[in-house]
């Protein structure tokens, strides 16, 4: 990556059901994040929000509200980036591009979603929104279903991934427990999570609820500047890879459960940091439903296809492996505001890398990826991020 950019502060709000408005949300996190960074606002030379909207809330013209959080940013330029569930990291993207065009010298980046003052069903359809319309079998599929689908698809050629995905459940509710910004810290067993009962009903046979991600309200921020300017900063963090791969969006152009976006862009990003999964401490990655992160840890060469159980089997994605996994407790359990994940994803890591991340820490961690997919793999974002040592 040339040019090196760096995470030189973060905001981040509550994950949950907020009585909160977007804007509020969006204020909140910009202001924590240019305190912690210890900029001046009129600093920030560029603004971008991550913000997927899809009808969810009526703030239409939401990158704009930014600028309410310091009179000294009127007059910033200010745009909203949108791909799917991975909005946030095209809004980062987009204020690493900015700066590696010499554009800016510090940008401020903003994920936020407002979603519970909407019902399941008006949610659920707004998020089909990001699957392919011109097709009428796509179009019927809710997100729940798209991956109910690949979970059956998983069984038809690999066996059943019930138990894996039962695991991965229980892991990132276990993991939220040491996160105070998690949506949902309660934790389940494993017999809880693999069976169906009342209380874990199939939404999506053969997803459980205890399969899905929870819609959230939330907000985060990260303050991005050059590697040049960043050497005034107290706690940095670098990216050694950020690495953006789209794929065909109708999923019957392509094999969704081979998941070859994420696993060119893992592949990418590894040879653009020169650096192998071994060097790695850490990884946040996109668990919209737990079938999704049983197939990363494939796409990222954890284990071959089909064999993404091991990673659990073995223990190399707890919180004393090899590679733990998800930290903050995921989508999963954590929570999934649409826009905001990705930017949360990248706020996490670099507070784990700066030694921020409270009982969440990993002790020494020095490098961590970020993986946030939007859609049924389709907008695929791979960050490597490092410690930037004095």
């Amino acid at each position: 990556m040339t040019g090196t950019i760096c995470i030189v502060g973060s905001g981040h709000s509550k994950f949950g059901r907020l009585d909160k408005s977007l804007e509020q949300l969006i204020v909140e996190v910009t202001r924590e994040a240019v305190e912690d960074a210890g900029i001046a606002p009129g600093d920030i030379d560029a603004v971008f929000l991550g913000h997927f909207n899809s009808g969810l809330v009526s703030d239409g013209f939401a990158s704009s509200l930014i600028l309410q959080a310091y009179p000294e940013m009127r007059f910033t330029p200010a745009m909203r980036a949108e791909n799917a569930c991975a909005s946030g990291s095209a809004a980062i993207h987009a204020g690493i591009n900015t700066l590696k065009a010499g554009k800016a010298r510090t940008v401020l980046v903003v994920g936020a979603e407002k979603m519970t003052h909407r019902t399941t069903e008006d949610v659920t359809t707004a998020l089909a929104g990001a699957g392919y319309q011109n097709d009428e079998a796509e179009r019927s599929l809710s997100f729940p279903q798209v991956f109910g689908l690949a979970a059956r698809n998983y069984t038809d050629r690999h066996g059943s991934p019930l138990d894996a995905m039962a695991r991965i459940a229980v892991k990132n509710h276990d993991n939220a427990m040491l996160n105070p910004l998690a949506h949902m810290q309660r934790r389940f067993t494993f017999e809880e999570a693999s069976q169906v009962t009342n209380k874990n009903p199939e939404i999506a046979p053969p997803l459980r609820l205890t399969d899905c991600s929870l819609v959230t309200d939330g907000a985060a921020a990260v303050v991005l500047t050059t590697g040049e300017a960043a050497t005034g900063f107290a706690k940095v963090a670098r990216f050694r890879a950020a690495v953006h791969v789209s794929d065909f969006l109708p999923m019957s152009t392509r094999d969704f459960l081979a998941f070859e976006g994420p696993e060119r862009a893992f592949r990418m990003a590894y040879d653009e940091a020169g650096v192998s999964l071994g060097d790695l401490q850490f990884a946040e990655v996109h668990d919209c439903f737990t079938i999704a992160e049983l197939l990363t840890y494939e796409a990222m060469g954890l284990t071959a296809a089909g064999q993404g159980a091991r990673a659990l089997e073995e223990g190399t994605v707890y919180r004393d492996g090899a590679l733990p996994v998800n930290l903050s407790g995921g989508l999963k359990a954590k929570g999934h505001p649409v826009g905001a994940t990705g930017v949360s994803m990248h706020a996490i890591s670099y507070r784990q890398l700066t030694g921020q991340a409270g009982e969440m820490q990993i002790p020494g961690a020095s490098m961590g990826m970020v993986f946030n997919m939007g859609g049924s793999a389709v907008a695929n974002y791979v960050s490597i991020l490092e410690t930037q040592r004095a």
